[in-house]
């Protein structure tokens, strides 16, 4: 039994090399241009994020040497820690008169 010949699917003809390279190089650009694009927009997003994250970090130090400070005062100012008990813990030192006046409300017209 004979087995049949395969055909090309150039027929009978031989394929044009300069045919087959510029197929060859628009499916290569176009490849290139799908994975360009899409790695453009990432970088974009990622510089994006990165951005993000500076401005955050540059906040997070500016507290930081806020709350440095304030501890440095809390350890060795002995009125700023008076201050803070007076103010924010209404404290008062041992004989001191408290006198509260009511909040006064604005008459109605």
């Amino acid at each position: 039994m004979k087995l049949p010949a395969l055909v090309s699917a150039f027929g009978d003809r031989k394929p044009n090399p300069r045919r087959v390279g510029a197929i060859a190089m628009v499916v290569l650009a176009g490849g290139l241009a799908i994975f360009g694009v899409k790695e453009s927009v990432r970088t974009w997003q990622m510089r994006r994020a990165l951005d993000t994250a500076d401005r955050e970090l540059t906040t997070l130090r500016a507290r930081q040497a806020e709350l440095a400070r304030t501890v440095d005062r809390l350890r060795n100012d002995p009125l700023y820690v008076e201050q803070i008990a007076r103010e924010q813990m209404g404290m008062v030192r041992e004989g001191e008169t408290v006198l509260k006046f009511p909040s006064q409300v604005p008459p109605a017209r």
